[in-house]
């Protein structure tokens, strides 16, 4: 199945842009990407860079705010006073991309597997600053952005993540 959609995010920019086929922007987000960069090698904590795709989603009907561990929701819904009750996870919210790369030795297979390094884009929480570099190697997304990516593309969407910070 092809895709109506394809989506390029920006480390240097910080930005998600989403295009149709006919390769005009429908849509521009600000994100987040890794605290760590752009690199490839798994527990880098990094962003992987080049070509991917959407190889699985997530989350479709759930609450705003739902928060996911091991991609399951656990039941709960967000909050600050949830956040300062664990400190200590790294919270995925409302919905999951979860990206596969197509590129073997850059990050596909072995130590660079982007999928197996579970590479996502994926809601995060209100107070996270978005445009600036702060995720453990994932993209994230405000979650009214992340639900709207999300509705409009399909598994096999092109993800192509360039750029180093």
């Amino acid at each position: 199945m092809t895709s109506r959609y394809a989506i390029t995010v920006k480390i240097p920019s910080q930005t998600l842009v989403l295009r149709d086929g006919a390769g005009q922007t429908v849509k521009e987000f600000s994100v987040s990407t890794a605290r760590n960069g752009a690199g490839e090698i798994f527990g880098s904590e990094c962003t992987p860079r080049g070509r991917h795709i959407v190889r699985a989603k997530i989350g479709a009907g759930q609450p705003l705010n739902t928060v996911f561990v091991g991609r399951r929701p656990t039941g709960e819904s967000y909050s600050p006073r949830l956040r300062r009750l664990y400190p200590e996870r790294d919270w995925i919210l409302t919905r999951i991309l979860w990206l596969s790369g197509l590129e073997p030795g850059r990050n596909r297979l072995g130590n660079v597997d982007t999928m197996r390094r579970f590479i996502y884009i994926h809601g995060a929480p209100d107070e996270d600053p978005m445009g600036v570099p702060g995720s453990h190697g994932c993209i994230k997304m405000r979650n009214p952005d992340v639900i709207a990516l999300f509705d409009l593309v399909t598994p096999g969407t092109p993800v192509d993540i360039t750029g180093d910070r």
